[in-house]
Order: structure tokens, then C-alpha cells, then sequence
């Protein structure tokens, strides 16, 4: 029970890390949508309130797995903030390609059997689980669901960020990008299976032709516009 509650803390405080850029997220995401919906106004679509709050969420998702992976570690708690205004730290150190190499974890240890203790299997769980809303969300609000989408855009977005993270003093290694990878195919097949299960509440979460809309107009529910975010 201690352990759980630990477990509890320790993702409360990265919650409360996510918090400033989730906000800068929302401002931003209130500040485009009327462009975004002009611009399906203009290909002939339009985007639900279900689908528009599934993406308003999905962004602030994005934005807070930002705030935890492309930025220093603890950059978004108040004693970094307060040293660094103090000189007492660099305020947003960038660390050497050539020195993060030296670093950086090729090879997976995630099948070697070794016992990870409390830390490594927390981290080793939230590295899967906090990609499963990238997978479950790219099959939810993108048209046409595929089993492999969420392992691809999974694999992508892991990638990425653990690049990023060799030039902001992150660690970078092998075993992040698998649990990553897994995290988000787990979501993608979620997806599927929500469809499957509840066709009708997926549909929500995709843009529709707008009522009166011919099909020879501007641009049909099946084409390439439609599967945008």
C-alpha cells in the first residue's frame, strides 16, 4: 500500500509539471479554432462538439507529453524556476551532442530478466502508458482506422522526442522507444475495438460532410481532408 501511494505522489507531481504547458495549449487551440473550422467550412466538412472536445483534449495531452519529454528534467517545478531566477542554475541547459552520445542506451534490457525494483517498473509502466493516448486518439479522430497506425505514429513521436532529449540533459535509450512504441499500439488497438464495440460513438469523432453538401463539392468525407486533425 506504501508503494502505491508513492506510485500516487510521484504521478501527482508530474501531473502538476504538465499543468503550465497544457494551459499555454488550450490558449493556443482556442486561438485556431476558428481558422481550423473555416477551414473545413471550406472543404465541404464539418467537426462535431464531441470531435472538438476529443481534440481539445488530445492537445493538452500533447502538450503536457511535452512538457515532461522536450524540456529539462523538473523545468516546470517552482524550485527550478526560483534557482534558476536566483543564478544558482542554468535556466534551460543544453547539453553538447557529442557529450549526450556517450550516454545514450542502445541496447534493450527490458528482456534481460533483471528486476527492475519499484522506480524502474514505475517508470517502465508510465513510459507505456503515457503513449496510449497518442495511438488511441490518432485511430479515434483521424478517418479510416488501421491497426498499425498507432504503432506508427507510436514509433514516430517516441523517436522524435528521444532526439530531442539528447540536447536537453534527458536520458535517451532503446528500452523508452519500445515502451513508447508498445504504449501507442495498445491505444491504436483500443481504438479499433471502441469502433467495433460502439460504431455509432466513434462516428462522433469524425469530421462529416456538412448537411446539403453535394459530393462533387469542395472535398467528400472519404478524401484526403478529412483525415485531418
Amino acid at each position: 500500500m506504501d508503494t502505491l501511494f508513492w506510485y500516487l505522489e510521484i504521478t501527482l507531481d508530474y501531473v502538476k509539471q504538465m499543468l503550465p504547458c497544457m494551459l499555454m495549449g488550450a490558449v493556443g487551440f482556442l486561438v485556431l479554432l476558428p481558422w481550423q473550422r473555416g477551414r473545413l467550412y471550406r472543404r465541404g466538412l464539418y467537426s462535431g462538439p464531441v470531435r472538438e472536445v476529443g481534440r481539445f483534449l488530445f492537445v493538452l495531452f500533447c502538450c503536457g507529453l511535452a512538457a515532461l519529454t522536450v524540456f529539462p528534467a523538473n523545468f516546470w517545478t517552482l524550485w527550478h524556476w526560483q534557482e534558476a531566477l536566483q543564478g544558482l542554475r542554468p535556466f534551460f541547459p543544453i547539453t553538447p551532442l557529442s557529450q549526450s552520445l556517450q550516454y545514450v542506451g542502445w541496447t534493450p534490457t527490458l528482456f534481460r530478466g533483471d528486476t527492475l525494483g519499484e522506480w524502474g517498473f514505475y517508470m517502465a509502466a508510465a513510459n507505456a502508458l503515457i503513449f496510449v493516448p497518442i495511438g488511441f486518439c490518432s485511430n479515434l479522430l483521424w478517418r479510416k482506422p488501421r491497426w498499425w497506425k498507432g504503432l506508427a505514429v507510436g514509433l514516430c513521436v517516441s523517436f522524435a522526442i528521444e532526439f530531442l532529449q539528447l540536447f536537453v540533459n534527458r536520458s535517451t535509450d532503446v528500452d523508452d522507444l519500445i515502451l513508447n512504441t508498445l504504449g501507442a499500439f495498445l491505444g491504436g488497438l483500443l481504438a479499433l475495438l471502441l469502433g467495433r464495440v460502439a460504431p455509432a460513438l466513434t462516428r462522433k469523432f469524425q469530421v462529416e460532410v456538412r448537411h446539403g453538401q453535394k459530393t462533387g463539392d469542395s472535398a467528400p468525407a472519404s478524401g484526403t481532408g478529412a483525415g485531418q486533425l
